[in-house]
């Protein structure tokens, strides 16, 4: 009878068990085929969780013959090369230093609401090794005895999910200017699909709501870039609306607009730098500064555009394409003698075309043509005309991250912590325009596990400048990259660029000295070299 008994407790515990966690699974999801993320992950009770946290970590040491002659730039360095930022090359001194990144998200998804409501933060703690201790500040605080202040936030977002398909971002949260979700899509995906984070690739606070299904990606949104003061019609505003549609297993293409009413007049921004079009902080960015003397001035600057993407994952075939012509428009009108008048029309188009070929095994084994051109302007608004190019860069710093080229120097890259100072950081380029390509070749010696690159960019200026040339420079670069296991490898990096005749002009006619502050003739040729070591921890 014992043990009769005994197996009758077991059986029940089990059948207990069995219905409880049944209960759980069903509380979790009542119908699997409802779950919002079947379309990116596989749904298991076991890996739902209420509470994820995610990082991504970067520590480099790097050699440059790049520095910042004033010491205000001596912790972080951001903008154009020989812009405003009072950055430049030498050949008598060499630039040494250890820097690290910990970008660390949190992700908080209740079970109360089945998945549909969200909540996500990502900060960002960066310095230079030795820099600052006990004190306040972004971007420093390693040096002996630390304790120092530095926490920058990025995002603080929520996401709802009223319906299947539907999402709505509540907060500050990621301003891309691709049609996907920056949450659930990975990070190279974005930079070779849209407009590849060449006009809008920063956070900002508004809402935007997508709807996604099997063919279709459409968005919109509304962000406040500046409020000023909330009693005053002094803001600046940003409003998108972007579609996409996937036409068959390898083809995507859509179209978006976007619409800034600046109303600031250049008030609020970046510390001292003030933000818009005649501000200091176009110039440190290498964007267009408008010369509309000390009047005040309201804008209305707007960007309509197409995109396609073909292959974008290079999951479906050997070959992968993107591209996007986009154009932006509008007016600036000034108050002089207590009256508004228009001061100039804006009429710039920029266009990209990317080509790769995977021509071995992996996905690592490729070669890649990028190409890009910007209208520039000759006379500034002299005619009351801009026809140059106009990007988030002049209202935030940096507002776009262009890294996707493979160059290093001439455009930006990724690996970047408290410096980023390309030859082009605004694809404006001060509207002078730009038309350049890049060249690269991935290949890896051994397959998922080292990895070896080799590139080239070269770019001219689309207009002129007054007592220099168009060409601005030729790079090559080198990158090795060891896997030391699932997203964690350690890397070497080396660029050279020889300079163009375009660094023999000194015309300060956009806004800006092409050679800085203090150069009547070409500067230095640049060069860079860092080991990087980089982890993605999940």
């Amino acid at each position: 009878m014992r043990r009769i008994a005994l197996l009758i407790l077991i059986f029940s515990i089990f059948i207990n068990l069995k219905m409880w966690s049944q209960t759980e699974i069903s509380l979790v999801n009542e119908n699997p085929k409802e779950n919002i993320f079947k379309n990116d992950l596989p749904y298991t009770a076991k890996a739902y969780k209420e509470f994820q946290f995610f990082a991504f970590y970067i520590n480099q040491a790097v050699a440059s013959n790049m520095y910042p002659q004033s010491s205000l730039f001596n912790g972080q360095l951001v903008g154009r090369l020989f812009g405003q930022n009072s950055s430049t090359t030498t050949d008598s001194l060499k630039s040494m230093y250890v820097e690290q990144r910990l970008i660390p998200f949190f992700i908080y998804q209740p079970k109360l609401f089945n998945g549909r409501a969200i909540l996500r933060a990502s900060f960002e703690i960066d310095w230079t090794w030795g820099d600052q201790a006990y004190g306040l500040s972004g971007n420093k605080g390693s040096a002996i005895s630390a304790d120092q202040v530095n926490l920058q936030t990025q995002n603080i977002e929520l996401e709802l999910i009223p319906a299947k398909g539907w999402a709505i971002n509540l907060g500050l949260q990621r301003l891309y200017d691709t049609p996907y979700n920056p949450y659930r899509t990975f990070f190279d995906k974005m930079t070779n699909t849209g407009y590849r984070l060449a006009y809008w690739g920063t956070d900002g606070v508004g809402i935007s709501v997508r709807y996604n299904n099997d063919l279709n990606n459409i968005k919109t949104g509304f962000y406040k870039l500046y409020e000023n003061l909330p009693e005053v019609d002094d803001d600046v505003n940003l409003f998108e609306a972007s579609y996409e549609r996937k036409l068959n297993k390898l083809w995507n293409a859509g179209g978006s607009f976007y619409y800034v009413r600046d109303r600031g007049m250049g008030k609020g921004g970046v510390s001292v730098f003030g933000q818009g079009l005649t501000s200091t902080l176009a110039k440190y960015n290498g964007a267009y500064s408008f010369d509309l003397g000390t009047n005040e001035y309201r804008a209305n600057i707007f960007w309509t555009g197409l995109f396609f993407s073909r292959n974008s994952e290079f999951w479906l075939d050997r070959w992968q394409t993107s591209g996007f012509v986009k154009t932006n428009y509008g007016g600036i009108d000034t108050k002089e003698n207590d009256s508004w008048g228009k001061k100039a029309d804006v009429l710039g188009v920029a266009g990209n075309l990317r080509t790769a070929y995977r021509f071995g095994q992996t996905q690592n084994d490729y070669v890649s043509i990028d190409l890009v051109y910007t209208s520039g302007d000759k006379n500034g608004i002299s005619d009351n005309t801009y026809s140059g190019v106009i990007t988030g860069n002049t209202w935030g710093m940096p507002a776009n991250i262009f890294i996707g080229t493979g160059s290093y120097l001439l455009f930006p890259h990724m690996n970047v912590v408290n410096r980023y100072t390309p030859l082009v950081s605004d694809i404006s380029n001060m509207g002078y325009g730009i038309t350049a390509g890049t060249f690269n070749i991935y290949k890896d010696i051994v397959p998922n596990k080292i990895n070896l690159k080799v590139g080239s960019a070269f770019g001219l200026s689309t207009i002129k400048p007054e007592n220099g040339g168009k060409t601005m420079g030729t790079e090559v670069n080198f990158a090795a990259k060891y896997s030391l296991g699932p997203f964690m490898s350690i890397e070497l990096h080396a660029a050279h660029l020889w300079l163009g005749n375009f660094y023999d002009s000194s015309d300060d006619s956009h806004g800006t000295d092409i050679n800085g502050l203090n150069y009547d003739s070409r500067p230095v040729n640049p060069w860079t070299a860092f080991i990087a070591f980089k982890w993605l921890m999940f």
